[in-house]
C-alpha cells in the first residue's frame, strides 16, 4: 500500500527543490499531495507541481469545490506524514503560535500525524531569537526538523540557512515512517508479549549468515575514531558536573575495530578501564577537550560518539573551593551549553568522516527521541539505548540497543556490550565492504 506524503510548500527561492523531491518520492511509490501558500507561489506554480506530483494543488481555504470534495480536516488526516518544505521563518511563526489563516496552517492544526519541516531563510534570520525560540517549541511538541545547513544563499550570502537536499529530506522521510512502522510493531508485540526481534526484519541478512562465525571483515586500511566515557566539567577545584558513563561500550567498540584491523584511536573521558589493546588512547576531562583531540584527530574515515559528554557546564569555574555560606543560602551557578561533538562531525562541510555513528542515551520514548536526534544531529548510523536505572546500562555489563541506519531500525536483543561492540564493528565493516564494491 502506497503511503501518503502531504507536502506544504511556503514563500521562499528553495521551493524550486521541491520538484526534485516529489520526483525521487514518486520513484519509491509515495503518492505525493502539494498545498502551497500564497507565498510559495510567486516562486514555483501549482501547474508544475500537478505536473510532477500527477495530484491537484490545493491553496485556497476558502475554497468551495476544494471543500466539498475533500476539505482540509480530510487532507490533515488521510496523509501518513506531513513535509513542510521550504518552511520559511514567517511560517514556523505560524505554526508555532496556532495561526489557521491559510489551508497549509489550518491543516497543521488539525493533523496528529509526524510532521518534518525543512527550514529555509537567510542565515539572519535562522540565528534570531524569535525564530530559535519558535523552533524550541516546535520540537518540543514533537515536530521532526531536517536543516538546516551551511551554505551559499539566494541574497549572495554564506551561512546557515539553507534548504536540506531533496535526497536528504527524502532519507528523514523514510526514517520517520520506518519509525512510525516500529512503534506500531511495538504495540503489536507488547499485546502478544513476543520479543520485538522476532518482528522486526532487517534490511540485510543477519551477521551470522552471511560469514562464517568468528570471521571477522577486515577494516584493514581505514583509520577509526571512538569516543568514550563521561566528561566532568570543574565547578571549583573539588567538585563537577558529570553523568554515569563507566566507558565500557565506547572502549569495547574501539577494540573491536581495532581487531578488524582498522587504526583507532580512542579519546575518553575519565574512567577507570584499561586501555583497549592496540589502541591509541587519548584522556581528556571536559567537552571542549574531547571536542579539540576529536578535531585534532581528523581526517577519519570512521566517527563513532560513544561518549556520554555533558551538555552543560559552568559559566565561570571557581578557581577556589566554594564554601557553605553561614546564611546556609546554595551559591548560584550559571550553566553555559557545551559543544556539540556529534552535530559538529556529522555537519563537516570538508574532510567529513564516511561513516559517522551517534548514540542516544534516553529514558523514555528511545525509539521517537533517537529518530529526532539522528534527523537533528545529521550523522549517518544512530545506536538508541534506555539508560533508565532499572536498566542497569550505565556501569553494567549489557546493553540493548536500537540501530538506525537511514533505511532501517533494527532492534538487537540485550547482550554483553563487548558482543554488541563486535557486533557493530562488524556492521560497519560490512558497510565499507560494500560502498567498495560500489566504486
Amino acid at each position: 500500500m502506497k503511503k501518503h506524503i502531504l507536502l506544504i510548500l511556503t514563500g521562499g527561492i528553495a521551493a524550486y527543490k521541491c520538484l526534485e523531491f516529489i520526483r525521487r518520492a514518486r520513484d519509491q511509490d509515495y503518492h505525493i499531495t502539494c498545498v502551497t501558500t500564497a507565498a510559495a507561489e510567486k516562486f514555483i506554480t501549482p501547474l508544475s507541481l500537478t505536473a510532477i506530483s500527477g495530484e491537484p494543488v490545493y491553496n485556497d481555504l476558502f475554497d468551495r469545490q476544494a471543500e466539498a470534495d475533500i476539505g482540509h480536516i480530510a487532507l490533515a488526516r488521510r496523509a501518513d506524514l506531513i513535509v513542510v518544505a521550504p518552511a520559511t521563518a514567517d511560517f514556523l511563526a505560524k505554526m508555532a503560535h496556532g495561526f489557521a489563516d491559510s489551508l497549509a496552517s489550518a491543516i497543521l492544526l488539525a493533523t496528529e500525524k509526524p510532521v518534518l519541516i525543512a527550514p529555509a531563510m537567510n542565515p539572519s534570520m535562522w540565528h534570531h531569537p524569535a525564530t530559535q525560540d519558535n523552533l524550541a517549541l516546535l520540537e518540543k511538541r514533537g515536530i521532526y526538523r531536517i536543516g538546516p545547513g551551511m551554505g551559499a544563499m539566494a541574497e549572495a550570502e554564506t551561512g546557515m540557512g539553507r534548504m536540506a537536499e531533496p535526497l536528504e529530506i527524502l532519507e528523514a522521510v523514510n526514517d520517520l515512517l520506518t519509525a512510525q512502522r516500529a512503534k506500531d510493531v511495538l504495540s503489536f508485540t507488547h499485546s502478544l508479549s513476543e520479543p520485538l526481534s522476532s518482528l522486526d526484519p532487517p534490511a540485510r541478512a543477519p551477521i551470522d549468515a552471511q560469514q562464517d562465525v568468528g570471521e571477522k571483515t577486515s577494516l584493514q586500511g581505514y583509520r577509526a575514531l571512538v569516543t568514550s566515557g563521561p566528561t566532568r566539567e570543574p565547578i571549583d577545584p573539588v567538585r563537577y558536573l558529570s553523568n554515569h558513563s563507566s566507558g565500557k561500550q565506547g572502549h569495547a567498540i574501539a577494540a573491536a575495530l581495532a581487531q578488524r584491523g582498522a587504526e583507532t584511536l580512542l579519546v575518553t573521558g575519565p574512567v577507570s578501564l584499561p586501555d583497549p589493546p592496540d589502541v591509541t588512547v587519548q584522556k581528556v576531562e571536559t567537552a571542549e577537550e574531547m571536542l579539540a583531540a576529536c578535531q585534532d584527530a581528523l581526517p577519519r574515515d570512521i566517527v563513532v560518539c560513544a561518549a556520554a559528554v555533558a551538555d552543560w557546564r559552568v559559566a565561570a569555574t571557581h578557581m577556589q573551593k566554594l564554601k557553605k555560606q553561614e546564611s546556609g543560602t546554595p551559591p548560584s551557578l550559571v550553566l553555559s551549553e557545551n559543544p556539540d561533538i556529534l552535530k559538529t562531525i556529522s555537519q563537516m562541510t570538508e574532510d567529513r568522516p564516511s561513516l559517522v555513528v551517534g548514540f542516544a542515551a534516553e529514558t523514555e520514548n528511545v525509539l521517537q527521541h533517537a529518530i529526532a536526534k539522528r534527523l537533528r544531529k545529521g550523522c549517518d548510523w544512530l545506536v538508541a539505548n534506555d539508560v533508565s536505572p532499572a536498566t542497569g546500562t550505565f556501569g553494567g555489563d549489557r546493553n540493548e540497543i536500537h540501530l538506525l541506519d537511514g533505511a532501517t531500525i533494527h532492534s538487537w536483543p540485550r547482550m554483553q556490550k563487548t558482543d554488541i561492540a563486535d557486533r557493530l564493528a562488524e556492521e560497519i565493516a560490512q558497510y565499507f565492504r560494500a560502498v567498495s564494491c560500489l566504486e
